[in-house]
Protein backbone atom coordinates (compact mmCIF):
# COMPACT_ATOMS: atom_id res chain seq x y z
CA UNK A 1 0.00 0.00 0.00
CA UNK A 2 1.70 3.12 -0.84
CA UNK A 3 1.29 6.64 1.04
CA UNK A 4 -1.38 8.25 -0.95
CA UNK A 5 -3.92 5.36 -0.44
CA UNK A 6 -2.72 5.43 3.27
CA UNK A 7 -3.48 8.84 3.87
CA UNK A 8 -6.61 8.60 2.01
CA UNK A 9 -7.71 5.29 4.26
CA UNK A 10 -6.60 7.91 7.47
CA UNK A 11 -8.17 10.46 6.51
CA UNK A 12 -11.99 8.73 5.74
CA UNK A 13 -11.22 6.96 9.40
CA UNK A 14 -10.84 10.37 10.84
CA UNK A 15 -14.08 11.94 9.22
CA UNK A 16 -16.80 8.93 9.81
CA UNK A 17 -17.33 7.97 13.16
CA UNK A 18 -19.93 5.11 11.96
CA UNK A 19 -18.07 1.98 10.15
CA UNK A 20 -19.67 -1.02 8.73
CA UNK A 21 -17.86 -4.04 7.02
CA UNK A 22 -19.30 -6.41 5.09
CA UNK A 23 -18.60 -10.02 4.10
CA UNK A 24 -20.38 -11.55 1.18
CA UNK A 25 -23.21 -14.86 1.07
CA UNK A 26 -21.94 -18.24 2.96
CA UNK A 27 -18.33 -16.72 4.01
CA UNK A 28 -15.63 -19.23 4.18
CA UNK A 29 -13.67 -19.46 7.57
CA UNK A 30 -10.71 -17.18 5.60
CA UNK A 31 -13.46 -14.21 4.91
CA UNK A 32 -15.28 -14.61 8.12
CA UNK A 33 -12.20 -14.49 10.03
CA UNK A 34 -10.61 -11.27 7.88
CA UNK A 35 -13.61 -9.67 8.67
CA UNK A 36 -14.02 -10.03 12.39
CA UNK A 37 -10.55 -8.90 12.63
CA UNK A 38 -11.41 -6.06 11.49
CA UNK A 39 -14.07 -5.60 13.33
CA UNK A 40 -12.31 -6.36 16.15
CA UNK A 41 -9.59 -3.87 15.20
CA UNK A 42 -12.14 -1.12 15.19
CA UNK A 43 -13.76 -2.21 18.23
CA UNK A 44 -11.37 -0.69 20.82
CA UNK A 45 -11.25 2.91 18.97
CA UNK A 46 -14.78 4.12 20.07
CA UNK A 47 -16.23 4.23 16.49
CA UNK A 48 -19.64 2.96 16.07
CA UNK A 49 -18.63 -0.18 14.38
CA UNK A 50 -20.72 -3.14 12.75
CA UNK A 51 -20.43 -6.36 10.84
CA UNK A 52 -22.89 -8.27 8.77
CA UNK A 53 -23.24 -10.87 6.22
CA UNK A 54 -26.39 -11.89 4.16
CA UNK A 55 -26.39 -15.18 5.40
CA UNK A 56 -26.40 -16.98 8.80
CA UNK A 57 -22.92 -18.03 10.18
CA UNK A 58 -22.23 -21.54 9.44
CA UNK A 59 -20.94 -24.20 12.10
CA UNK A 60 -17.12 -24.18 9.93
CA UNK A 61 -16.77 -20.61 11.64
CA UNK A 62 -18.61 -20.64 14.73
CA UNK A 63 -15.50 -21.01 16.84
CA UNK A 64 -14.11 -17.39 15.19
CA UNK A 65 -14.04 -14.77 18.09
CA UNK A 66 -16.31 -12.23 17.43
CA UNK A 67 -19.09 -14.39 15.17
CA UNK A 68 -21.98 -13.52 17.69
CA UNK A 69 -21.51 -10.11 16.26
CA UNK A 70 -22.23 -10.82 13.03
CA UNK A 71 -25.25 -9.44 11.77
CA UNK A 72 -27.74 -9.13 8.28
CA UNK A 73 -27.80 -5.55 7.50
CA UNK A 74 -26.60 -2.09 8.47
CA UNK A 75 -27.82 -0.02 10.69
CA UNK A 76 -30.38 2.67 8.79
CA UNK A 77 -31.61 -0.76 6.78
CA UNK A 78 -35.05 -1.97 6.58
CA UNK A 79 -34.77 -3.86 10.13
CA UNK A 80 -34.66 -0.08 12.33
CA UNK A 81 -37.17 2.21 13.66
CA UNK A 82 -39.27 4.26 11.46
CA UNK A 83 -39.96 8.04 12.76
CA UNK A 84 -42.88 9.41 10.94
CA UNK A 85 -42.47 13.64 11.06
CA UNK A 86 -44.49 16.73 10.37
CA UNK A 87 -44.94 20.29 10.96
CA UNK A 88 -46.07 21.47 14.57
CA UNK A 89 -47.52 24.44 15.51
CA UNK A 90 -48.39 24.70 19.26
CA UNK A 91 -52.17 24.42 19.90
CA UNK A 92 -53.29 22.78 16.83
CA UNK A 93 -52.61 19.26 17.33
CA UNK A 94 -55.60 17.98 20.16
CA UNK A 95 -54.53 14.06 20.59
CA UNK A 96 -52.37 11.73 18.49
CA UNK A 97 -53.91 7.97 18.42
CA UNK A 98 -53.78 4.70 16.00
CA UNK A 99 -56.13 1.69 15.16
CA UNK A 100 -55.27 -1.38 13.29
CA UNK A 101 -57.45 -2.15 10.91
CA UNK A 102 -56.83 -5.24 8.12
CA UNK A 103 -53.20 -5.71 8.81
CA UNK A 104 -52.43 -1.85 8.38
CA UNK A 105 -51.54 1.16 11.56
CA UNK A 106 -53.53 3.98 11.21
CA UNK A 107 -52.06 7.27 12.68
CA UNK A 108 -54.70 9.37 14.02
CA UNK A 109 -53.80 13.38 14.31
CA UNK A 110 -56.72 14.50 15.82
CA UNK A 111 -56.51 18.66 14.92
CA UNK A 112 -57.64 21.10 17.16
CA UNK A 113 -59.49 24.32 17.47
CA UNK A 114 -57.79 25.84 14.70
CA UNK A 115 -57.15 22.66 12.84
CA UNK A 116 -53.73 21.98 11.25
CA UNK A 117 -51.36 23.75 9.21
CA UNK A 118 -49.88 20.70 7.23
CA UNK A 119 -50.98 18.70 5.01
CA UNK A 120 -49.61 15.07 3.79
CA UNK A 121 -47.00 16.14 1.59
CA UNK A 122 -45.59 17.80 4.71
CA UNK A 123 -45.27 14.44 5.74
CA UNK A 124 -41.54 12.64 6.07
CA UNK A 125 -40.19 9.36 6.64
CA UNK A 126 -36.76 8.33 8.44
CA UNK A 127 -35.64 5.01 9.24
CA UNK A 128 -33.58 5.07 12.95
CA UNK A 129 -29.72 5.27 12.86
CA UNK A 130 -27.62 6.09 9.93
CA UNK A 131 -25.95 3.83 7.51
CA UNK A 132 -22.55 3.65 7.99
CA UNK A 133 -20.23 6.56 6.11
CA UNK A 134 -17.46 4.36 5.15
CA UNK A 135 -17.85 0.29 4.54
CA UNK A 136 -14.92 -1.97 3.81
CA UNK A 137 -16.17 -4.71 1.75
CA UNK A 138 -14.31 -8.43 3.10
CA UNK A 139 -13.31 -11.07 0.26
CA UNK A 140 -16.11 -10.49 -2.07
CA UNK A 141 -15.63 -10.17 -5.51
CA UNK A 142 -18.42 -8.42 -6.57
CA UNK A 143 -21.11 -6.13 -4.79
CA UNK A 144 -23.79 -8.68 -5.82
CA UNK A 145 -22.15 -11.47 -3.44
CA UNK A 146 -23.37 -8.83 -0.46
CA UNK A 147 -26.83 -10.24 -1.12
CA UNK A 148 -29.28 -7.94 1.14
CA UNK A 149 -26.45 -6.94 3.18
CA UNK A 150 -25.79 -3.69 0.68
CA UNK A 151 -28.43 -1.62 0.34
CA UNK A 152 -27.35 0.45 -2.71
CA UNK A 153 -30.20 2.99 -1.70
CA UNK A 154 -29.36 3.01 1.88
CA UNK A 155 -25.47 3.08 1.30
CA UNK A 156 -25.41 5.57 -1.93
CA UNK A 157 -23.00 7.81 0.14
CA UNK A 158 -21.13 5.62 1.66
CA UNK A 159 -17.03 5.44 0.93
CA UNK A 160 -16.13 1.63 -0.27
CA UNK A 161 -13.40 -0.16 0.68
CA UNK A 162 -12.29 -3.22 -0.94
CA UNK A 163 -9.91 -5.91 0.44
CA UNK A 164 -9.15 -9.13 -1.67
CA UNK A 165 -6.99 -11.38 -3.36
CA UNK A 166 -9.29 -13.35 -6.07
CA UNK A 167 -8.46 -12.54 -9.24
CA UNK A 168 -11.92 -12.44 -10.33
CA UNK A 169 -12.64 -9.33 -8.34
CA UNK A 170 -13.66 -6.90 -10.00
CA UNK A 171 -12.06 -4.01 -8.89
CA UNK A 172 -15.10 -1.62 -7.10
CA UNK A 173 -15.22 0.92 -4.62
CA UNK A 174 -13.58 3.55 -4.23
CA UNK A 175 -10.64 2.13 -2.96
CA UNK A 176 -9.37 -1.14 -4.17
CA UNK A 177 -6.92 -2.57 -2.63
CA UNK A 178 -6.34 -6.01 -3.89
CA UNK A 179 -3.41 -8.26 -3.18
CA UNK A 180 -3.30 -10.36 -6.20
CA UNK A 181 -0.66 -12.84 -5.42
CA UNK A 182 -1.79 -13.65 -2.02
CA UNK A 183 -2.75 -17.10 -0.93
CA UNK A 184 -5.84 -15.63 1.36
CA UNK A 185 -7.70 -12.40 2.74
CA UNK A 186 -6.29 -12.82 5.88
CA UNK A 187 -2.59 -12.41 5.02
CA UNK A 188 -3.84 -8.96 3.26
CA UNK A 189 -6.04 -8.04 6.56
CA UNK A 190 -3.12 -8.76 8.64
CA UNK A 191 -0.90 -6.48 6.91
CA UNK A 192 -4.10 -4.03 6.75
CA UNK A 193 -4.43 -3.75 10.55
CA UNK A 194 -0.83 -3.31 10.82
CA UNK A 195 -0.03 -0.57 8.82
CA UNK A 196 -3.12 1.43 10.11
CA UNK A 197 -1.56 1.03 13.56
CA UNK A 198 -4.13 -0.47 15.39
CA UNK A 199 -3.38 -2.83 18.17
CA UNK A 200 -3.15 -7.01 17.39
CA UNK A 201 -4.13 -8.75 20.39
CA UNK A 202 -4.37 -12.62 20.57
CA UNK A 203 -7.99 -12.91 19.35
CA UNK A 204 -7.37 -10.78 16.40
CA UNK A 205 -4.04 -12.70 15.85
CA UNK A 206 -5.83 -16.08 16.74
CA UNK A 207 -8.86 -15.05 13.84
CA UNK A 208 -6.91 -14.20 11.36
CA UNK A 209 -4.28 -17.67 11.88
CA UNK A 210 -6.93 -19.49 11.30
CA UNK A 211 -8.52 -17.78 8.47
CA UNK A 212 -4.44 -18.59 6.56
CA UNK A 213 -4.54 -22.05 8.19
CA UNK A 214 -7.92 -22.90 6.08
CA UNK A 215 -7.16 -20.83 3.01
CA UNK A 216 -3.60 -22.83 2.61
CA UNK A 217 -5.12 -26.29 3.38
CA UNK A 218 -2.73 -26.13 6.52
CA UNK A 219 -0.02 -24.57 4.60
CA UNK A 220 0.30 -28.03 2.17
CA UNK A 221 -1.35 -25.80 -0.98
CA UNK A 222 0.16 -25.29 -4.18
CA UNK A 223 -0.81 -21.85 -4.05
CA UNK A 224 0.54 -20.64 -0.47
CA UNK A 225 2.25 -17.70 -0.95
CA UNK A 226 5.65 -16.42 0.82
CA UNK A 227 3.60 -14.20 2.86
CA UNK A 228 1.44 -16.18 4.07
CA UNK A 229 4.38 -18.37 6.34
CA UNK A 230 5.44 -14.96 7.22
CA UNK A 231 2.53 -13.71 8.27
CA UNK A 232 1.48 -16.59 10.02
CA UNK A 233 4.90 -16.40 12.30
CA UNK A 234 3.94 -12.92 13.43
CA UNK A 235 1.04 -13.35 14.37
CA UNK A 236 2.08 -16.70 16.62
CA UNK A 237 4.61 -14.55 18.24
CA UNK A 238 1.24 -12.05 19.04
CA UNK A 239 0.05 -15.08 20.87
CA UNK A 240 -2.05 -16.47 18.11
CA UNK A 241 -3.93 -19.89 18.92
CA UNK A 242 -3.56 -22.27 16.17
CA UNK A 243 -6.93 -24.42 15.31
CA UNK A 244 -5.70 -27.10 13.24
CA UNK A 245 -7.96 -26.91 10.13
CA UNK A 246 -9.88 -30.42 9.85
CA UNK A 247 -9.30 -31.79 13.69
CA UNK A 248 -12.31 -33.87 14.02
CA UNK A 249 -11.74 -37.53 14.26
CA UNK A 250 -13.65 -39.49 11.14
CA UNK A 251 -17.14 -40.44 12.24
CA UNK A 252 -15.80 -43.99 11.98
CA UNK A 253 -13.40 -43.45 14.96
CA UNK A 254 -15.42 -41.13 16.74
CA UNK A 255 -18.36 -44.61 16.63
CA UNK A 256 -15.81 -46.73 17.26
CA UNK A 257 -14.19 -45.35 19.88
CA UNK A 258 -18.24 -44.86 22.10
CA UNK A 259 -19.75 -48.09 20.57
CA UNK A 260 -17.64 -50.47 19.81
CA UNK A 261 -18.36 -53.52 22.34
CA UNK A 262 -15.83 -54.19 25.49
CA UNK A 263 -13.69 -57.32 24.99
CA UNK A 264 -14.08 -59.64 27.44
CA UNK A 265 -11.12 -60.03 29.69
CA UNK A 266 -11.82 -63.72 30.55
CA UNK A 267 -12.17 -65.09 27.17
CA UNK A 268 -9.24 -62.66 25.86
CA UNK A 269 -6.87 -64.41 28.93
CA UNK A 270 -8.55 -68.37 27.27
CA UNK A 271 -7.48 -67.30 23.63
CA UNK A 272 -3.91 -67.44 22.59
CA UNK A 273 -2.42 -63.83 21.45
CA UNK A 274 -0.88 -64.84 18.14
CA UNK A 275 -0.05 -68.34 16.23
CA UNK A 276 3.28 -68.64 18.17
CA UNK A 277 0.94 -69.04 21.43
CA UNK A 278 -0.25 -72.33 21.77
CA UNK A 279 3.14 -73.83 20.91
CA UNK A 280 4.65 -72.01 23.78
CA UNK A 281 1.51 -72.97 25.91
CA UNK A 282 3.09 -76.74 24.97
CA UNK A 283 6.43 -75.76 25.58
CA UNK A 284 5.70 -74.64 28.51
CA UNK A 285 3.99 -77.65 29.74
CA UNK A 286 6.64 -80.35 28.91
CA UNK A 287 9.12 -77.65 30.96
CA UNK A 288 6.99 -78.35 33.79
CA UNK A 289 6.75 -82.33 33.41
CA UNK A 290 10.94 -82.59 32.88
CA UNK A 291 10.88 -80.13 36.30
CA UNK A 292 13.23 -81.86 38.31
CA UNK A 293 13.29 -81.98 42.41
CA UNK A 294 16.82 -80.41 43.00
CA UNK A 295 16.72 -81.94 46.56
CA UNK A 296 16.39 -85.17 45.55
CA UNK A 297 17.74 -85.73 42.24
CA UNK A 298 17.66 -89.84 40.53
CA UNK A 299 20.43 -91.95 40.94
CA UNK A 300 22.07 -91.99 36.96
CA UNK A 301 21.58 -87.60 37.30
CA UNK A 302 25.35 -87.14 38.30
CA UNK A 303 26.26 -90.15 35.98
CA UNK A 304 28.39 -89.56 32.33
CA UNK A 305 25.50 -89.55 29.85
CA UNK A 306 26.53 -91.20 26.13
CA UNK A 307 24.78 -89.84 23.25
CA UNK A 308 24.66 -91.50 19.90
CA UNK A 309 23.92 -90.54 16.39
CA UNK A 310 21.20 -92.22 14.03
CA UNK A 311 23.15 -92.50 11.56
CA UNK A 312 25.92 -95.32 11.18
CA UNK A 313 29.30 -94.34 10.58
Amino acid sequence: MDNTILEKIKDLLAKNENIGIAVGKNPDVDEMAAGLALYLAFAPTGKSVSIVSPTDPIVKVSSLVGIDKVKKSFEGGSTEDLTVSFPYREGEIEKISYTLEEGKLNILVKAGESGLSFNEKSVEFKRGGSAPGLVFVVGAPRISDLGTAFDMETLKDSKIINIDYKPENQGFGDIPLLGRSASSVCELMANFISTLGFKMDVDIASNLLTGIIDATDNFQSSGTSPLAFETAALLLKKGAVRRIKNDVLPDIQVQDAFFSPKPNLTEAKQKPQSPFAQDMDDTQEKKEEVKVDEDNPPDDWLAPKIYKGSTSV
